[in-house]
């Protein structure tokens, strides 16, 4: 069972070229709790990324801003297709544009993208896990030219109001590497035909498709009151792969908010009672 951040360093990962649409990209990940990717460009290879995630780049990688996620789909589908695919960031809250690295010069060159906050990067090729992965809607990193993002709506309505990050996750579609950053440290988790976890709901990263996806109350009144664990937590069910992270943005961002003082509000995941909760476990 597979934890991903206990090798500080992964070495440069080299591939044959790839004839189908996405664009084989080898790369490096570096870093402990702070990670980036470094990914190695041929000449003519293009890597997308989310605005703002840019870490460097050498100087013969052009930069191109453009609508939706800048995979070959979208393009060719012309203005409507460019539209679309815009449109699904808005929905899922990403940014209207997507960043395209593509290697204008000659050898080989680099750019790296830096990861957000304290965690670790998943490599994935999506052509290996069947071609599409579904993930939290922040996760995503960066990935080869040719790789699609789109949307995915939690079928259940209750699910998708309570499971934690929302109605709406985002999916990774191709055949190319896609790379997705989880806060602290990853767990890869193979779950057999009817084989069940339950997890917090923030703490899911990302999973494969076939998985069946489900909330269930956390245990009694009681246990909701005073365990300190929500009012529901994710029910996974196999069979598939699923990938759980340890530090949920949400988790880090609610403890940051309740330390500021008294202009911070407590917004972290704790037991209804809230402030009485803090005074009775010394916070």
């Amino acid at each position: 069972m597979p934890v991903y951040g206990s090798v500080p360093e992964i070495p440069m990962t080299r591939h044959s070229r790839n004839t189908g649409m996405a664009d084989d990209v080898d790369f490096e990940i570096k870093g402990a709790e702070m990670q980036f990717v470094e990914v190695e460009l041929d000449p003519g290879e293009s890597a997308i990324a989310e605005a703002g995630s840019m870490m460097f780049k050498d100087g013969s990688v052009t930069m191109d801003t453009v609508f939706g996620d800048g995979s070959e789909k979208a393009r060719d589908s012309g203005i409507f297709g460019k539209l679309a695919g815009a449109g699904k960031r808005l929905i899922t809250g990403e940014s209207l544009f997507t960043t395209v690295f593509t290697h204008a010069g000659s050898d080989k060159a680099r750019v790296g993208f830096a990861a957000p906050y304290p965690g670790h990067i998943l490599a994935i090729k999506l052509s290996d896990i069947g071609g599409t992965i579904i993930c939290q809607k922040d996760s995503f990193l960066c990935a080869a030219r040719g790789v699609s993002l789109g949307i995915f709506f939690q079928r259940k309505i209750l699910t998708g109001l309570f499971g934690g990050e929302g109605f709406i996750m985002q999916t990774l579609e191709g055949n190319g590497w896609v790379f997705i950053h989880g806060g602290g440290t990853i767990l890869e988790r193979e779950l057999r035909a009817g084989e069940e976890l339950h997890v917090d709901t923030g703490c899911l990263a990302a999973m494969s498709p076939e998985v069946d996806f489900d909330i269930e109350r956390a245990g009694s009144v009681k246990s909701i009151i005073f365990g300190g664990e929500g009012l529901f937590f994710a029910r996974l069910k196999g069979p598939g792969k699923v990938w759980l992270q340890s530090l949920p943005f949400s988790r880090l961002a609610g403890r940051m908010i309740a330390s500021a003082g008294p202009s911070g509000k407590d917004v972290g995941e704790g037991s209804l009672l809230g402030g009485i909760g803090d005074l009775l476990d010394g916070d």
